[in-house]
């Protein structure tokens, strides 16, 4: 008799047990806690050292199997700009006493130094500005970080460091751009100046505009120079880079071929492409050039969420749901860090033989650039809709889905 009402007892709480972890599992997600958490730990220890002048001290490099030769220490600026060109729309969010709040403060005070340093010649973290044409590119993304929230990042720093930047881009020309989406590298670093007022070089400005757009194949695609790839370049590069160029040409009563809303059509039409490579499951192609990049691929969603909306018959929900997806897949697998935190080679996990011969392990903080929705405050729809299944997961499950089909946006010049 005891026994037996031992085993009905021991049954109950089986049974309450796994009903209550049913319900736990249940439960939403607080998916703006999960992007805030993995930025953070992103971030940290790329800012943490070299706030106080020991990124190049404690950074493990870790370079491609192929590795061409050129200067390793490009790999801290490629770490630094690219990161930087991701999280600064987030910290230009007011200050508050929420764990989020904690965490962009920090991630704040250290960048501000981390800036500082970056052009300061005493400082042991003063970065590579001569030598390979691989400092163009990320100086870029130094460039594009200011220009994304230049009241949080290029306002705050004092004269004598604004001056250093200043006196960095202009050096930058002696570097002769690849005919390719490297033309907007060159075009984002003179864009800056021209937005606070230094001398441009016009000459160089004008043929970056006027060459994407002649690259501009249809259907929301650029040619990555005269050839096509497949690949992400349009998100890592064009797009984004090309958009935010335009509007401050704009700004400046610069002469352009389109406007920046016609790039922004562009733009989103990629974009319901880029969300429909998203699996039901939560996983998208590696296919290209450059897949370490990881969450890179989804920068001009992700910026196109942040300050335009997201594209036409996708809801906010729909396009967060399946972002958050893809990045609980991609760094739930063991590998992608170190064990002192930083990123290590690889798409989802440790996969040092996907590195091009130009990769190093600072070239993967790409990943950071899909962080800019977290520039939007949590009331804002695209973390406050309801989650929604994207549009593969629509279409795998049998329910309805909107149509597809070409978009020109190629003969739709403008006058200005």
């Amino acid at each position: 008799m005891k026994l037996r009402f031992l085993l009905l007892v021991l049954l109950a709480f089986s049974f309450l047990g796994s009903t209550l972890a049913s319900k736990k599992t249940e439960q939403p997600m607080n998916e703006r806690k999960q992007w805030a958490d993995l930025c953070y730990r992103i971030a940290q220890p790329i800012l943490e050292n070299m706030s106080k002048g020991e990124l190049q001290k404690n950074m493990q490099l870790e370079l491609s199997p192929t590795w061409d030769g050129r200067d390793k220490r490009v790999s801290y600026m490629e770490a630094f700009g690219r990161l930087m060109a991701g999280i600064s729309p987030w910290l230009a969010l007011p200050d508050d006493h929420t764990a989020e709040g904690k965490q962009r403060s920090q991630l704040q005070e250290w960048a501000l130094q981390a800036y500082k340093n970056a052009v300061d010649p005493q400082s042991p973290d003063y970065l590579l500005w001569e030598g390979p044409t691989q400092i163009l590119v990320d100086a870029a993304y130094i460039a594009e970080s200011f220009l994304r929230a230049p009241e949080t990042t290029w306002k705050q720093l004092d004269e004598t460091t604004q001056q250093r930047y200043v006196e960095c881009f202009k050096g930058l020309r002696t570097i002769r751009p690849a005919y390719n989406n490297w033309l907007l590298f060159r075009a984002m670093t003179e864009a800056f100046l021209l937005s606070i007022g230094e001398e441009t070089d016009r000459f160089a400005l004008t043929v970056a505009v006027n060459k994407i757009n002649e690259w501009y194949l249809s259907d929301g695609w650029y040619s990555d120079g005269p050839e096509f790839a497949l690949d992400y370049y349009n998100s890592y590069v064009m797009h984004p880079m090309y958009v935010e160029v335009l509007e401050v040409c704009r700004t400046k009563g610069f002469p352009t071929p389109i406007s920046p809303e016609l790039a922004i059509q562009r733009m989103q039409r990629f974009n319901s492409f880029m969300e429909r490579l998203i699996s039901p499951e939560g996983t998208y192609p590696a296919f290209g050039r450059s897949v370490v990049y990881r969450m890179g691929a989804f920068q001009s969603l992700s910026l196109a969420a942040w300050k335009y909306g997201v594209p036409q018959g996708l809801s906010n929900g729909q396009v967060r749901s399946a972002l958050s997806a893809v990045m609980r897949n991609m760094f739930a697998v063991d590998g992608n860090f170190d064990d002192k935190g930083f990123l290590r080679l690889g798409f989802a996990g440790h996969q040092p033989d996907l590195a091009n011969y130009y990769t190093n392990n600072g070239s993967l903080y790409m990943t950071s650039l899909v962080f800019m929705p977290l520039a939007l405050p949590a009331t804002h729809p695209f973390w406050s809709e309801p989650a929604s299944a994207w549009t593969s997961r629509k279409a795998w499950s049998g329910k309805p889905f909107p149509i597809d089909g070409h978009h020109s946006l190629r003969n739709e010049q403008e006058k200005h």
